[in-house]
């Protein structure tokens, strides 16, 4: 199943490059030129918990439009495909989800759907910086830890500020992304809070060629309530316009690591890879040793290729 969709993916990608993509997770302040279709395909995998054997393949073909110079919208699938079988009694849900000890899950399914936009407001090429903001609509139907049904609805706001240097050849970039997010399973409703901020430097060291290097920080802020009860020693969190509150932070994670890219005309290929170097939590994580295991994993790998029509 994995092999199948993989290839659609390479499929559905085939065909098409601006608003390239120089690392895995940051990404710059370009918008698609008026009237052009990119397509991409990017995967990341997760790996690695505390204990046994976890891998988490994040699979999202992307269609992309530029609507004008400044605007962009676009909508992606995703495609969970997660392959795991834990030790740890308290890694959870992932430990529940497999059936407990001696259990594991090997399952790709359909998690999800996004659609959004990207509006330019400074051009980094005309201004003294590029800015561009971000808004999306996100719908999953399966819980990206560990498979499980869930119903999910979120709104994601975000910012992508850019700054080049050396005639264009050294960019450096930051995001900030905030997610509110409602999620469903039986007898538990998790209203939460997620911060992502991405830092990103990369320099074209020869013609096609640049590399770079990211951070990535991750966060929750949630208090889930089971059974209509909320937990008494954590605060909740709620965006509700009367009753709108960050509450407590459940877990966190920050990540660093190089990446690679290489553009021909019509084509781009990115890859890298990232290690949680700190992360942490509320007492009801799982988090020791600096590290965050039940939200976070040891290594994220990815490959985005991006295709592009004008």
């Amino acid at each position: 199943m994995r092999v199948v969709i993989c290839f659609l993916g390479w499929l559905i990608s085939l065909g098409c490059q601006a608003d390239e993509g120089l690392w895995i997770y940051a990404k710059g302040a370009d918008t698609l030129p008026d009237g052009a279709i990119e397509y991409k395909l990017n995967i990341i995998s997760r790996q690695g918990k505390d204990s046994g054997d976890y891998v988490f393949n994040d699979i999202r073909p992307e269609i992309e439009y530029g609507v004008t110079d400044r605007l962009t919208v676009y909508a992606e699938l995703m495609f969970f495909d997660h392959d795991y079988a834990v030790e740890n009694p308290e890694l959870n849900p992932m430990f529940e989800t497999q059936g407990g000890e001696g259990g594991s899950f090997d399952r790709t399914q359909v998690g999800g759907f996004e659609v959004g936009l990207k509006y330019n407001v400074l051009s980094v090429y005309k201004d003294p910086v590029g800015l561009s903001f971000g808004l999306a609509y996100e719908n999953r139907n399966k819980y990206r830890l560990d498979g499980s049904d869930i119903n999910q609805d979120s709104f994601v706001f975000a910012s992508y500020l850019q700054k080049n240097f050396l005639d264009n050849t050294l960019q450096l970039v930051a995001n900030l992304k905030m997610e509110f997010e409602r999620r469903n399973t039986p007898d538990v409703l998790e209203e939460e809070i997620a911060f992502d901020a991405a830092l990103g430097i990369a320099y074209r060291f020869r013609p096609k060629w640049s590399v770079g290097f990211e951070f990535r920080h991750q966060s929750d802020y949630l208090n889930p309530q089971e059974g209509g009860v909320f937990n008494p020693e954590l605060d909740r969190s709620s965006f509700d316009l009367t009753d709108f509150r960050i509450g407590s932070q459940h877990q966190r994670g920050n990540y660093v690591g190089p990446s690679l890219h290489y553009a021909e005309k019509e084509w781009w290929v990115t890859t890298g890879v990232l290690w949680q170097v700190a992360g942490g939590g509320s007492p009801f994580s799982l988090s020791y040793a600096d590290r965050n295991w039940d939200e976070h994993e040891r290594v994220h790998a990815g490959l985005t290729i991006g295709f592009e029509f004008d």
